[in-house]
């Protein structure tokens, strides 16, 4: 099978870069010929293969707005002579093309991975080029796959078509919260462990890391002023296209002595702050199925998440639950459970069932399964 609609892999910051990564390897083992093409620049052009996944770089405009149709309806073309069974495209951009790889006759996959029409930095005409590729590619496509329920359930009203519920998964570290994932990268950025809020996202207005900086600085005022107590707030993550925004975010982050941007971070560094963090924090305006508050349940981590329908698939308590925008109420979240971290009992039982319900290898049965027999 040929895939397109991600940048690429191994290590590149995004949710459909993460769930390719860990899916595919998966499908290898169980038997599958895959070849993702990846977008060049993103990927280094040395790596070849990953764990049995074959990578193909296609170059692409250096253009937000431009770059993922650009890829994908070169890859397409490219596919054409591979004479693949299935071709799998990611994302609502990319499956513009769903309608080119039919008309080659080429068997189309699609996964949507949210309303990506609804994210902050689209708007005008590409907000509506969004729209007509999540159009196309449901309409179009052999099978349809979403990430989240909710997404499924909305896709099935607007274009009257079944939709395979396929979730994102975590990989459960067996470490995770002990003494075994070390504190080197706490040592690196002065943390002490249980006293610091951690969030992980790349730098783009939907993820909302404007207003947890404020809501931390209200938040921590009253810490201190109560309690003499200080915390920190480490935002893990950067931009693809620095743009107004996220140089903005860097401003206004750089600015506080208490919040640490630790630019991307990956494997161990990454692993080491979840396992010791006193809350995680997602107060994002939009997401498919995020990966990183599945990543921080998985290390059984307090977590204070923005009311959104992708954030209510996973299951947390109302209380946890804060309006997306709500400066003040965040801060009152905030506030309430860095000094309330879970139980052992808690912790346990999310971890439970992170693992029982967002397992890879189950994703991948399921995800061969669309391939034979369709959503």
């Amino acid at each position: 099978m040929v895939v397109l609609g991600t940048r690429g892999f191994p290590n590149v910051q995004g949710g459909v870069e993460t769930h390719c990564e860990n899916l595919y390897a998966r499908l290898v083992a169980k038997g599958c010929e895959v070849v993702v093409f990846t977008r060049a620049r993103y990927v280094d052009p040395a790596i070849k293969e990953f764990k049995g996944v074959k990578l193909v770089p296609l170059t692409c405009p250096k253009n937000k707005f431009l770059e993922a149709f650009a890829h994908t309806f070169k890859g397409v073309i490219a596919a054409k002579k591979m004479k693949p069974d299935i071709i799998h495209i990611h994302a609502s951009g990319p499956s513009l093309c769903v309608p080119l790889a039919r008309l080659l006759g080429i068997k189309a996959v699609m996964t949507s991975h949210g309303p990506e029409h609804e994210r902050k930095k689209w708007a005008g005409l590409p907000k509506y080029v969004l729209l007509l590729g999540e159009r196309l590619g449901v309409v179009c496509a052999n099978a349809v796959i979403s990430v989240s329920k909710a997404n499924a359930e909305r896709l099935r009203q607007w274009y009257k078509k079944e939709v395979a519920v396929i979730p994102n998964g975590v990989v459960i570290q067996l470490e995770a919260g002990s003494a075994e994932a070390g504190d080197r990268t706490l040592e690196k950025y002065g943390l002490k462990k249980g006293k610091y809020i951690l969030a992980v996202g790349r730098f783009v207005p939907e993820k909302g890391f404007h207003d947890l900086i404020e809501a931390f600085e209200i938040a921590h005022g009253s810490w201190l002023i109560a309690h003499g107590k200080s915390y920190k707030l480490v935002i893990v993550g950067g931009a693809d296209h620095e743009d107004v925004y996220s140089k903005g975010l860097r401003v206004q982050g750089e600015g506080l002595a208490d919040v640490i941007l630790t630019g991307r971070l990956t494997g161990k560094p990454l692993q080491e702050l979840y396992s010791h963090a006193g809350l995680f924090v997602l107060p994002s305006y939009y997401e498919g199925l995020p990966i990183a508050l599945l990543e921080a349940m998985s290390y059984g981590l307090s977590c204070v998440v923005s009311d959104i329908p992708a954030n209510r698939n996973v299951a947390l308590p109302d209380e946890r639950f804060f309006k997306p925008g709500d400066v003040r109420a965040l801060s009152e979240k905030i506030s309430r459970f860095i000094s309330n971290p879970l139980t052992e009992k808690e912790k346990q039982a999310q971890i439970s069932m992170i693992a029982k319900n967002y397992d890879w290898d189950s994703i991948a049965e399921k995800t061969l399964d669309v391939y034979t027999h369709g959503s």
